[in-house]
């Protein structure tokens, strides 16, 4: 495909369908051993109605193949009448994040005479170029800054596969290898289920063989290593990092969240610390949810790719990009002169960081080269960086690299009100400050629903849906940002209105899931409130509150993921709190509601005295 690359725009739909027909996802109440989950296993294959194909125990989780002239919205409504079913959701289907290659693949000495072209720093000699966009990232100062570590760490680029014969990864030694498997013998001999997976696994059609269909993956593995060294090298230097090929897409680029979850799995089973994610989709997964938690809980980073329709993630999420977990950092797409691409998906809350995503020069299969945009194109920039962060520090974690990134990248006016962070990564300020700065070892804890540190006092940094600062220096000098240690506190409650969110996408009305997806106890509260939008004063009643986020009534039209700030009084009147929230519409109830955010500890102890002596709602 040749497109103009700065005129793209991607329709996130796939095959005229959002899902994988004839399949559902259902996570049982109780373990999977127990009797609930056997009877119910049991009692569903010899009814015919579904039959099991696949099951994640650590989770519950389990895959169904529904019977003939089974449909699968029916089904799911049935599933979650079913009182040992947690949840149950339909099997949806995802996309990359990228166009075709635009133009004619190049061969090495085609690829080095574009890119010196393209970027005039660029000479193709030396070790120290960085030719895959003239963007100020600074890639190549930042190598020449690299310590001597020996730590090599793993990137699972989850995606089409990577062509793991392409010259740029073998000569560089930097395919990732399972050591504990012996290669061709048919045995599983680590005992991981995977038989011979000596270089990752191929999900699509389970096999040991994860190579590049689609082009798509070899692409963005290219700029993963290419961000840690020069793969325009004349003579390749051994590779810093290790790449994890693990193939859900297939050749059009398409992906199931049952394969996703697999190679997640995969991934933080065999030892990834980045998983880098250039896909997406509009509807939300909890199953991929709960599996992307688990990551954040063994410290992995997870990058994701903001998605191609220009479309506002605050408003209407892409996902896994727009989960609030607090690991994944969700990334924009900026031309080589610092401008948001006209095709990227923004979120002035929800989308995290910018990186270069027009016409990126990155291998292809079969030894060859080429140019690709897209926000899949962006999000390996940041992977290879988050890659290169561990090395340097190699027990940071997921939410530590979230913060170097979103902390230590350079400033861009054109992302203000696109991009939280309201900047594009800088490779050179973030390996510098990771080298020089002592890690604080402080992770909030996170469910899947909120996240919350233990602090006793103070705010969180960085505005609603921010993290808050994670390092310090080794003076105990914070550089004017106080470390959460000192008394941060943040509540990260991205899902207290997803049940309405999934209930409308599935248009069931059932109070049953409502309850079980809720996050906090609700109680009635009837008080008046005063709303602060922008320069404006509103001032309305609320009806009920929550540690997540109150039911407010006003005549005020308001807009639906913007962010106020709150002055709520007590059910006597006598106290006052201020708690910063973003708006959302319950189309169910007709009422908008606040969901909180950076909560502070005073308002939590506050609300949680008021609410001893309010009855539930």
């Amino acid at each position: 495909d040749v497109c103009s690359s700065d005129l793209l725009v991607f329709s996130m739909t796939v095959y005229g369908q959002d899902y994988v027909p004839g399949e559902v996802i259902v996570k049982m109440k109780k373990n999977s051993t127990s009797d609930q989950t056997q009877k119910f296993v049991g009692k569903m294959s010899l009814s015919s109605k579904m039959s099991l194909k696949r099951s994640w125990k650590r989770f519950n989780m389990h895959q169904f193949k529904l019977g003939a002239n089974q449909n699968v919205e029916q089904a799911v409504n049935d599933l979650l009448l079913d009182p040992d079913v947690e949840y149950a959701e339909p099997n949806y289907l995802f996309s990359k994040q990228s166009v075709g290659i635009e133009g004619q693949p190049m061969s090495f000495s085609e690829a080095v005479e574009k890119a010196a072209t393209e970027n005039e720093s660029f000479a193709g000699d030396d070790d120290d170029d960085f030719g895959q966009t003239s963007a100020g990232i600074q890639a190549d100062e930042a190598w020449q800054i690299m310590s001597a570590s020996s730590k090599r760490p793993i990137v699972a680029i989850i995606d089409s596969g990577v062509d793991y014969t392409h010259y740029v990864f073998d000569e560089s030694g930097a395919i990732w290898v399972n050591e504990d498997e012996i290669p061709g013998n048919g045995i599983d001999d680590d005992g991981n289920g995977y038989v011979d997976d000596v270089r990752g696994w191929n999900f699509v059609s389970n096999t040991n063989d994860p190579m590049d269909d689609d082009n798509h993956g070899t692409h963005v593995a290219g700029i993963v290593l290419g961000i840690t060294q020069n793969i325009l090298a004349p003579q390749l230097q051994p590779a810093a990092i290790q790449i994890m090929p693990l193939k859900f897409l297939d050749n059009n680029g398409v992906g199931s969240t049952s394969d996703a979850l697999e190679a997640i799995n995969y991934a933080l089973d065999n030892g990834a610390n980045i998983l880098n994610n250039s896909w997406g989709g509009g509807y939300y997964s909890q199953a991929l949810h709960d599996v992307i938690t688990n990551g954040y809980n063994k410290g992995v980073s997870f990058i994701a790719a903001a998605g191609n329709s220009a479309n506002n993630n605050d408003a209407s999420p892409v996902y896994p990009a727009s989960y609030d977990v607090p690991n994944v950092v969700s990334i924009a797409a900026t031309s080589s002169y610092d401008s948001l691409a006209s095709f990227s998906n923004y979120g002035n809350q929800s989308v995290h960081v910018a990186s270069p995503g027009i016409s990126i020069m990155s291998t292809l299969p079969g030894d060859s080269f080429g140019y690709s945009s897209g926000t899949s194109m962006a999000a390996p920039f940041a992977a290879g960086l988050a890659a290169l962060l561990v090395r340097e520090k190699a027990d940071i974690n997921g939410y530590q690299i979230k913060g170097v990134l979103y902390d230590h990248s350079d400033a861009v006016g054109g992302l203000n009100g696109y991009v939280a962070s309201k900047s594009r990564i800088n490779a050179l300020e973030a390996v510098g400050f990771v080298q020089n700065n002592d890690i604080d070892n402080y992770q909030p804890e996170y469910s899947g629903g909120a996240a919350r540190s233990t602090a006793s006092s103070g705010s969180a940094a960085g505005g609603c849906g921010m993290i808050a600062k994670v390092l310090k220096d080794r003076g105990g000098n914070s550089g004017g940002n106080e470390p959460p240690s000192g008394g941060k506190a943040l509540l990260f409650l991205g899902l207290l209105f997803a049940p309405i969110f999934m209930i409308n996408i599935l248009k069931i009305r059932k109070k049953k899931l409502i309850e079980s997806r809720r996050q906090f106890p609700r109680y009635k509260m009837d008080s008046e409130v005063r709303i602060s939008v922008g320069e404006k004063q509103l001032v309305g009643q609320m009806s009920s509150i929550s540690l997540g986020g109150a039911r407010i009534d006003t005549d005020a039209l308001l807009e639906k993921g913007g962010v106020v700030t709150l002055n709520i009084a007590s059910p006597e009147g006598d106290q006052q709190i201020q708690v910063e929230g973003r708006i959302v519409w319950s189309e169910e109830k007709k009422a908008y509601g606040v969901q909180f955010c950076d909560i502070r500890d005073e308002a939590v102890a506050a609300i949680g005295g008021w609410t001893k002596s309010l009855s539930k709602t």
